[in-house]
């Protein structure tokens, strides 16, 4: 009989959301005529860019004719989108980022666990808590961790708490670690990084020869100009970490599927010998070999993006997400709640009332209110009294979700 890989057993549970999709499925089918408002998985609501849809019609359009048409692209990216990413979101910001050490690919979710193709079995990682599940479960995949205590917090993984009692800062590891994952603006809190705290993350990685992989997805909800964007807009940030970002929430590129990865040519790794090692050709070496690129159409319409039109259209769409955002954060704050997040970012963070734990607010909310959010445990153990919900939705569904809460909180 085939072998299988035993680390994947020793997860805990079902991937998070999908739990909430099969809970949310029962309520349904049991109560057919319950109108659902769905503020848990944070999947966009508001329809592509005119620019956008404009640029793929007419990519389209190019493979419709011999002459223009395209076949495989180069599994790095199109020169045209590599080239608008550096020069937009990075030297723009004065980040000297090159399009030769960006990645174009399908999403930033499946390069924050692919990355770890290319990093050895003994490094020591640390994570955030709460934090994002794909960073713990693809460690846990790749056979990095042990199993997980009553606590669900996995041997092998550094723990760095982040609640309100440490106003959701973390503190350094206690002990040296190799692999540290950021996610800000962060997913789930919503809170922000400052420019002191990642220029304090960067120099902790600097004197512990450790390597930042830092999760900027919804960097495009910053709106206070003190808030860096990119951790390469610190000084030194280039040889220390790597940069995910994604289209998906910025341009509501979630069932279009585009998103890139910086390798910054200066960082490097060891090998068991000591010897030191470029990692921007091991990441380049392992996306040609397991990638074969995003599609043409795609990366025309991510590009456009980059146009002067596109830049106003998305904007508007964010401006519409932070002001759902606001809303919840409001309305909920007038009715007692302690809510975090939802500034700078479009989740917004709350404490469950009445003690309640994540997953018995989750129900309650489901079966009494007919709202559907993330409970904080879902993230952590830290997340524990804890509960996210999103700003991704229509303003009337976000309204009337204010109105339900007010009846049962």
């Amino acid at each position: 009989m085939t072998y299988i890989n035993d680390s994947y057993l020793k997860l805990t549970a079902g991937y998070l959301f999908p739990e909430i999709g099969r809970r949310v499925k029962k309520f349904c089918d049991e109560n057919p005529s319950a109108k659902v408002i769905r503020m848990g998985i944070g999947d966009v609501t508001e329809p592509l860019a005119p620019a956008v849809i404009a640029a793929m019609h007419t990519a389209v359009d190019e493979l419709a004719q011999r002459g223009t048409f395209r076949g495989y692209g180069p599994e790095q990216g199109y020169d045209f989108l590599r080239e608008a990413i550096a020069l937009n979101d990075y030297q723009a910001r004065g980040a000297n980022v090159d399009a030769d050490e960006i990645f174009v690919s399908d999403g930033s979710k499946c390069d924050s666990g692919n990355i770890l193709d290319i990093f050895g079995h003994d490094n020591v990682t640390a994570v955030l808590d709460p934090v994002y599940p794909v960073y713990v479960d693809t460690n846990v995949m790749a056979g990095h961790t042990g199993p997980a205590d009553a606590s669900g917090r996995y041997g092998g993984l550094v723990y760095l708490p982040v609640t309100a009692e440490n106003d959701f800062v973390p503190e350094f590891p206690k002990q040296r670690v190799d692999l540290i994952y950021l996610c800000y603006p962060n997913n789930p809190t919503g809170v922000v990084a400052s420019k002191d705290m990642l220029k304090r993350w960067v120099e902790y990685a600097h004197q512990n020869g450790s390597t930042i992989l830092y999760d900027a997805a919804y960097e495009a909800y910053i709106t206070d100009p003190s808030v860096p964007h990119s951790i390469y807009e610190i000084d030194g940030a280039k040889d220390v970490a790597i940069e995910f970002r994604s289209f998906s929430k910025t341009a509501g590129f979630t069932g279009v599927r585009c998103a890139f990865t910086v390798v910054p040519k200066a960082l490097k790794g060891k090998t068991r010998d000591g010897r030191e090692v470029a990692i921007h050709p091991l990441w380049n070496r392992r996306h040609c070999t397991k990638f074969n690129g995003v599609s043409y159409p795609v990366q025309r319409g991510a590009a456009a993006i980059y146009s002067p039109e596109g830049k106003q259209q998305v904007r508007e769409t964010i401006d519409f997400y932070l002001e759902n955002a606001k809303l919840v954060r409001e309305g909920l704050t007038k009715l007692g709640l302690k809510v975090y997040g939802g500034v700078n970012a479009p989740y917004v963070w709350l404490k469950t009332p009445g003690n309640l734990s994540s997953w018995d607010f989750f129900d309650k909310l489901l079966n009494d209110a007919n709202v559907v959010g993330t409970p904080g445990s879902g993230f952590g153990a830290s997340g524990e009294g804890y509960f996210r919900l999103s700003a991704f939705n229509s303003r009337a569904n976000v309204t009337e979700a204010m109105e339900r809460f007010a009846k049962i909180v």
